[in-house]
């Protein structure tokens, strides 16, 4: 196993900055790869929760690639070794492994970026290229976490519990919604993919969530409306469901912890669907930049 020297563990494992605008003699960067969400980091979740939960973790080996690491190498391999995984569990876009250690309770803390995977196997499994970690377990499997873009963070939390910044979508109540987003003078898709706001939310649930409510994605939030909020609250709260229950949305590299891809894709309204027929009303769906991210909506449908 590599030493690593990566710095301590910040209050933010993660921050979005790769959903920013960056300036850069005169261009603005768009970036369109899509990130895991809250959707499919749940239904990652409550896969490894199923399968893993009650298992122990018997040898660690961690690759080279130090920026991937937001705790040292040797605290990472020191935190798992020999610890029991109690369970696993989403917090925002967040993976987290709650850990009986022998240093007593601590969290293994995971974020795929954007081509993280978190995968079950067993031994003989030929390893995938740009395999970071592999987790040996009692049960004789291993937890391997792999990512090519190596965007992903890897972190251990020893007596004390990771939250994440913003509100969490599914949990929050319509009055704490509204006064999250009332008289903001961003656009309501930049609102949205503040992860300080509400934790979890990316563009494709964004994009979703702003068509059944009939909202478009510069819509300043100061002018909407109460009833627009609690309209956005609900097709939010609806689209995630849908979305966990489908298996999250596999429009580039996501697979769930067994491999799988998600079906949610089938079912987007707007989403990359630029120049097709909306759904609804047959208007051709169109793309603007919100927050250096593409945003799809229907002219038609939403105001």
């Amino acid at each position: 196993m590599k030493r690593s020297q990566s710095p301590s563990l910040p209050s933010e494992i993660y921050h979005e900055s790769l959903c920013r605008t960056h300036p850069q003699a005169g261009v603005t960067v768009v970036y369109t790869e899509p990130m895991p969400e809250l959707p499919e980091v749940e239904t990652i979740a409550r896969g490894l929760d199923e399968r893993l939960a009650g298992d122990r973790i018997d040898e660690v080996w961690i690759g080279d690639k130090a920026n991937l690491l937001k705790s040292p190498a040797a605290e990472i391999a020191r935190v798992l070794t020999g610890a029991r995984i109690e369970g696993f569990r989403r917090v925002g876009k967040h993976l987290v492994g709650d850990l009986e250690s022998k240093q007593g309770p601590a969290q293994w803390i995971i974020h795929l970026g954007m081509t993280g995977r978190c995968l079950v196997c067993e031994p003989g499994m030929e390893q995938a290229k740009h395999t970071h970690l592999i987790a040996t377990l009692g049960s004789g499997r291993e937890l391997r976490f792999v990512d090519p873009r190596r965007f992903g963070k890897l972190a251990v939390l020893v007596g004390r519990k990771f939250a994440a910044a913003g509100a969490e979508p599914m949990a929050a109540g319509r009055e704490e919604f509204v006064e999250l987003f009332k008289g903001r003078k961003t656009p309501i898709k930049s609102a949205l993919l503040n992860q300080k706001l509400l934790s979890g939310i990316g563009n494709i649930y964004a994009d979703e969530s702003l068509f059944r409510a009939g909202v478009r994605p510069r819509r300043r939030v100061w002018r909407m409306t109460r009833t627009e909020l609690m309209r956005l609250y609900d097709a939010i709260r609806e689209v995630l469901a849908e979305a966990i229950a489908a298996g999250g949305s596999s429009v580039s590299d996501y697979v769930d912890s067994s491999g799988d891809s998600g079906f949610f894709q089938l079912q987007h309204r707007v989403y990359q669907r630029t120049g097709e027929a909306c759904l609804v009303c047959g208007t051709s769906i169109r793309r603007v930049v919100v927050a250096g991210r593409s945003s799809h909506y229907c002219p038609r449908c939403q105001h």
